[in-house]
């Protein structure tokens, strides 16, 4: 029976270095790929507080796949989300400074996250804010937007 419990002692101390030193590489992978995420979504706000529509877009997959949920409407293909945004939001004022808070990642796979957050628009008339969920894919220009679902708040 000792000779057992030894020999489970010891297969232990010799698996949990390999658990630790995976968890750590799966942890610094979360980390990284977090902050690359975080990236768009800060070049995305830094575009749109200079009154660059197509440089928001660079966030966005060039697809025709890509989606965008906002209101009632379906729009599809990243063109015509970006047609969309050009044609609501055709002057600085209309457009406002955009932040982003309260931002929850999670990583579903490893070329595949969620994020959700609050959106905020302060313009001199109004400020409109709402929610969103993004699903984002690791393409190979990087981690892009596939699909957005944008809520306005009442």
């Amino acid at each position: 029976m000792k000779r057992n419990s030894l020999f489970g002692t010891f297969l232990l101390l010799a698996i949990i270095p390999s658990f630790v030193a995976a968890q750590n590489s799966a942890n610094k992978r979360e980390v990284k790929t977090i902050a690359a995420i975080r990236a768009v979504l800060d070049a995305q706000s830094a575009a749109w507080n200079r009154g660059d529509v197509e440089g928001y877009m660079n966030g966005y997959e060039r697809s025709g796949a890509t989606v965008l949920v906002s209101g009632d409407n379906v729009t599809r293909g990243w063109q015509t989300v970006l047609d969309r945004y050009k044609r609501n939001y055709n002057s600085r004022e209309k457009m406002g400074t955009l932040t982003f808070s309260e931002l929850e990642f999670n990583l579903i796979g490893s070329n595949t996250a969620t994020v959700l957050g609050r959106w905020h628009l302060k313009r001199s008339s109004d400020e409109p804010h709402g929610r969103f969920t993004l699903i984002f894919k690791k393409t190979k220009q990087g981690w892009r937007i596939v699909h957005d679902h944008t809520s306005s708040a009442s």
